[in-house]
């Protein structure tokens, strides 16, 4: 089984990452021939487990906290409405956000429905945004509506 391959390769790193030599030498790579990272291993270890796994501090000190639970519930929503909006599999999806809560629920949700995602500054000009659109083959633009102007 695919999560299982990955668990284990993850685990030898994990032993081994004060031993550089061994781990450089005997490791490696699993063969994931169906793997979503998204779905297969991160929705597994998530589903029930209510530790912090994001936690966002505003300039002014606020905390946004989520847990993997409610990460991974949030992304199947919005991988959801993705879907329904007519994002698939495959799509180019630029993702012009901030480091927002919304923008770790999109991530997960693009990497679910299996989107090519491309994480981009909110600071682009016009003549980035087309040196990104035109040759990425960009499906779908997705950003805060504050950015956008």
């Amino acid at each position: 089984m695919s999560t299982t391959d990955f668990i284990q390769a993850r685990d030898f790193l994990l032993r081994h990452r004060a031993d550089y030599d061994t781990a450089v030498q005997d490791f490696r790579w699993p063969v994931l021939t169906q793997f979503n990272w998204a779905l297969d291993y991160f929705d597994a270890m998530a589903r029930g487990n209510d530790s912090p796994a994001l936690i966002i501090v505003g300039e002014d000190g606020t905390e946004q906290r989520r847990s993997f639970d409610q990460l991974a519930r949030r992304s199947d929503q919005v991988a959801n409405y993705l879907r329904k909006v007519g994002v698939k599999r495959g799509d180019r999806v630029l993702l012009m956000m901030g480091n927002e809560l919304p923008l770790w629920e999109l991530m997960l949700a693009c990497m679910k429905i299996r989107t090519v995602t491309i994480p981009a500054t909110t600071l682009l000009t016009p003549d980035d945004m087309m040196y990104r659109l035109d040759p990425g083959a960009v499906r779908h633009v997705i950003s805060a509506s504050e950015r956008v102007g």
